[in-house]
């Protein structure tokens, strides 16, 4: 797996589905590493193809992967000592993994809907927010940007926003804003 390799895929799904799906809206939704390979595609399908995505959802998403790998709790050990950076944060960039969702969602006009948990474990709300003001930032129609957290009192987490019952209805009512 690769980051091209995700991307491609995502758009030879996204052919499929448009190929089947009439004139229904189609929205790209990722999850954690997800988020990065949604922004990438709707970046590409609007750069490459002049198309639009009709929305993106980012559930519980990163800047990039660089800060994601510098804030998850399973490197805080590693941090302190010398080479971290360059050992692991700079290794990904050489592989050419980089998931630079902070630089795609300064180009994307469809509308963005962020999405994080104040309890999230994993990837800490803060990548979210930094996020949602990158995007809110650079988009031109501000009312397309909207960013939704959990209190941690529902304890979501990083894997159980999906399970919140009212996210249909804030999802529903997002997507009938644009």
């Amino acid at each position: 797996p690769s980051e091209t390799g995700f991307t491609t895929d995502v758009l030879a799904l996204y052919d499929w589905v448009k190929a089947r799906s009439g004139n229904s809206s189609i929205l790209f939704w990722g999850h954690s590493l997800g988020t990065g390979v949604a922004t990438n595609a709707a970046r590409k399908l609007q750069e490459e193809r002049g198309v639009q995505v009709d929305a993106v959802v980012l559930e519980s998403p990163y800047t990039n992967i660089r800060d994601a790998a510098a804030n998850i709790p399973i490197t805080k050990i590693y941090r302190q000592f010398p080479g971290f950076e360059s050992l692991i944060l700079d290794s990904m960039a050489r592989a050419g993994m980089f998931f630079s969702s902070d630089e795609n969602v300064k180009v994307l006009g469809c509308p963005l809907l962020i999405l994080h948990a104040e309890d999230d474990g994993v990837l800490p709300p803060k990548l979210g927010r930094q996020l949602y003001e990158t995007a809110h930032k650079a988009y031109k129609d501000k009312s397309k940007v909207k960013f939704i957290t959990f209190p941690e009192k529902l304890g979501l987490g990083h894997d159980y926003i999906s399970y919140n019952p009212e996210l249909p209805a804030l999802v529903k009512d997002f997507l009938n804003m644009k």
